[in-house]
């Protein structure tokens, strides 16, 4: 399943703070994490992905998904708030929107 990771207006200012190779490894490396509680195979493909600032939007592979793929992302998305914070000044809501498509 292909998962689109869209920004909101305080994401997209939090993210502005970062080089897309960062944002690739925070997403992968919060994603790895999660994958030990959740029952999930995810990966972030690189081609999909080359401008993510510009694009507003992660594009995510999620398969062998054996567990609720919407809690999964709201919960990267409550972890990955932290390392975003800490380059933008003010609070950081919601993060991204999830549209997960077959």
């Amino acid at each position: 399943m292909r998962v689109e990771l869209t920004f909101t207006n305080k994401g997209k200012l939090a993210i502005a703070n970062f080089s897309n190779e960062e944002l690739l490894e925070i997403f992968s490396r919060y994603m790895n994490t999660l994958k030990k509680k959740y029952d999930i195979e995810v990966a972030v493909d690189h081609e999909s992905n080359q401008n993510i600032i510009t694009d507003n939007v992660l594009f995510v592979n999620a398969s062998n998904v054996n567990c609720d793929a919407e809690t999964f992302f709201k919960e990267l998305s409550r972890d990955v708030k932290v390392p975003l914070k800490k380059r933008l000044d003010g609070n950081l809501d919601n993060v991204f929107k999830i549209k997960i498509s077959e």
